[in-house]
């Protein structure tokens, strides 16, 4: 037995492999702060990690989860003490430094971020880095004058995790939103979040053929990239501004100066990866308060860390809905 649990991928005969099982202290690296995991969750890129893609884990064995929330258990600096309820998410963390599928991480100072008194360590993981990508898109598009009345904002891949999240951020910040899905049956789940409208994905881009179309959208956050985000970009009205943070339907962009030329369209990358621990702490004070989610509890769900292998396949298969929030309390 170690001193901690945790979920670890390990590589055998050319195919990874996951067990929960235990490991020591020693096991991690040199830190500032020792945090008890209570909730972790599963993002994209904690999918490809426990599948082995190198491109995102280098070393293995490996523990994923680039989001946890806990209590902190020791810590080197002044700014946290033992009992403190934390949050940490993205860096390294879950990449190549054992993430937050394990009861104990240690990581620099700089990483981690207090948690605001009205949110709960579970509705942290709810929200996590897909909330924080999200409110960053939203926090992009305010600070670039798209005011609510100037009209629609569309929302891409609008049922995963930062889609369905900007969906319910806009509509608390007062936004018209329309929800873009290739999910017909999940109309019902986006309006409770807060759309406005939910049109299919094929419906971004009516006429693949034209360079320009009527402008519609007073702002766009795509969460897919590829064809969908060159479709959007063609319908934005004069100094829209469109947000882009994910490449699930392709890295690759193929479109036109058009839009940037005589729309004065802006296009802005969101990476949250990187953001400057004052901006997260602005951001989860934003997400605690005027942008504080109501329907949360519709937006994820709770699993133990034996569901994990069901729905890693589900995310890779294109199949998730919302957030899912990983209790590594409850074991295997």
């Amino acid at each position: 037995m170690g001193d901690f649990e945790a979920v670890v991928v390990r590589e055998k005969d050319g195919v990874f492999v996951r067990h929960f099982e235990g490991r020591q202290l020693a096991d991690l690296p040199e830190g500032d702060v020792l945090v008890r995991v209570a909730f972790s969750s599963l993002n994209y890129k904690d999918a490809l990690s426990a599948t082995g893609n190198r491109g995102v884990t280098k070393k293995f064995p490996h523990t994923p989860g680039i989001d946890a929330a806990g209590e902190v258990v020791e810590s080197k600096v002044a700014d946290f003490i033992p009992g403190d309820r934390v949050t940490v998410t993205d860096y390294d963390l879950g990449m190549n430094t054992p993430g937050g599928w394990g009861e104990l991480i240690r990581v620099p100072a700089a990483w981690v971020v207090p948690l605001p008194p009205s949110i709960s360590l579970k509705e942290s993981m709810a929200i996590g880095t897909a909330g924080l990508t999200a409110a960053l898109s939203v926090l992009e598009i305010r600070q670039s004058d798209v005011t609510p009345d100037q009209g629609e904002v569309l929302v891409t891949g609008a049922t995963g995790g930062v889609g369905s999240l900007a969906v319910a951020i806009l509509a608390k910040a007062g936004y018209t939103v329309v929800a873009a899905t290739g999910k017909a049956e999940e109309h019902g789940f986006l309006k409770r979040l807060g759309a406005n409208r939910v049109i299919g994905r094929e419906e971004v881009d009516p006429d693949p053929r034209r360079p320009m179309l009527a402008g519609r959208w007073a702002a766009v956050v795509d969460t897919v990239g590829g064809s969908v985000l060159a479709g959007a970009l063609k319908s934005v009205k004069p100094l829209g501004v469109v947000t882009c943070c994910g490449l699930v339907a392709s890295a690759e962009l193929n479109t036109t100066i058009y839009p940037f030329i005589l729309r004065g369209v802006r296009l802005i990358g969101v990476d949250c990866a990187e953001c400057p621990i004052e901006m997260r702490r602005e951001l989860w004070e934003m997400l605690s308060s005027p942008w504080k989610v109501d329907v949360i509890e519709e937006m994820y769900a709770e699993i133990g860390v034996e569901e994990l292998d069901e729905y890693i396949a589900r995310m890779l298969d294109g199949g998730s809905r919302g957030r899912v929030v990983v209790n590594l309390s409850q074991g295997v």
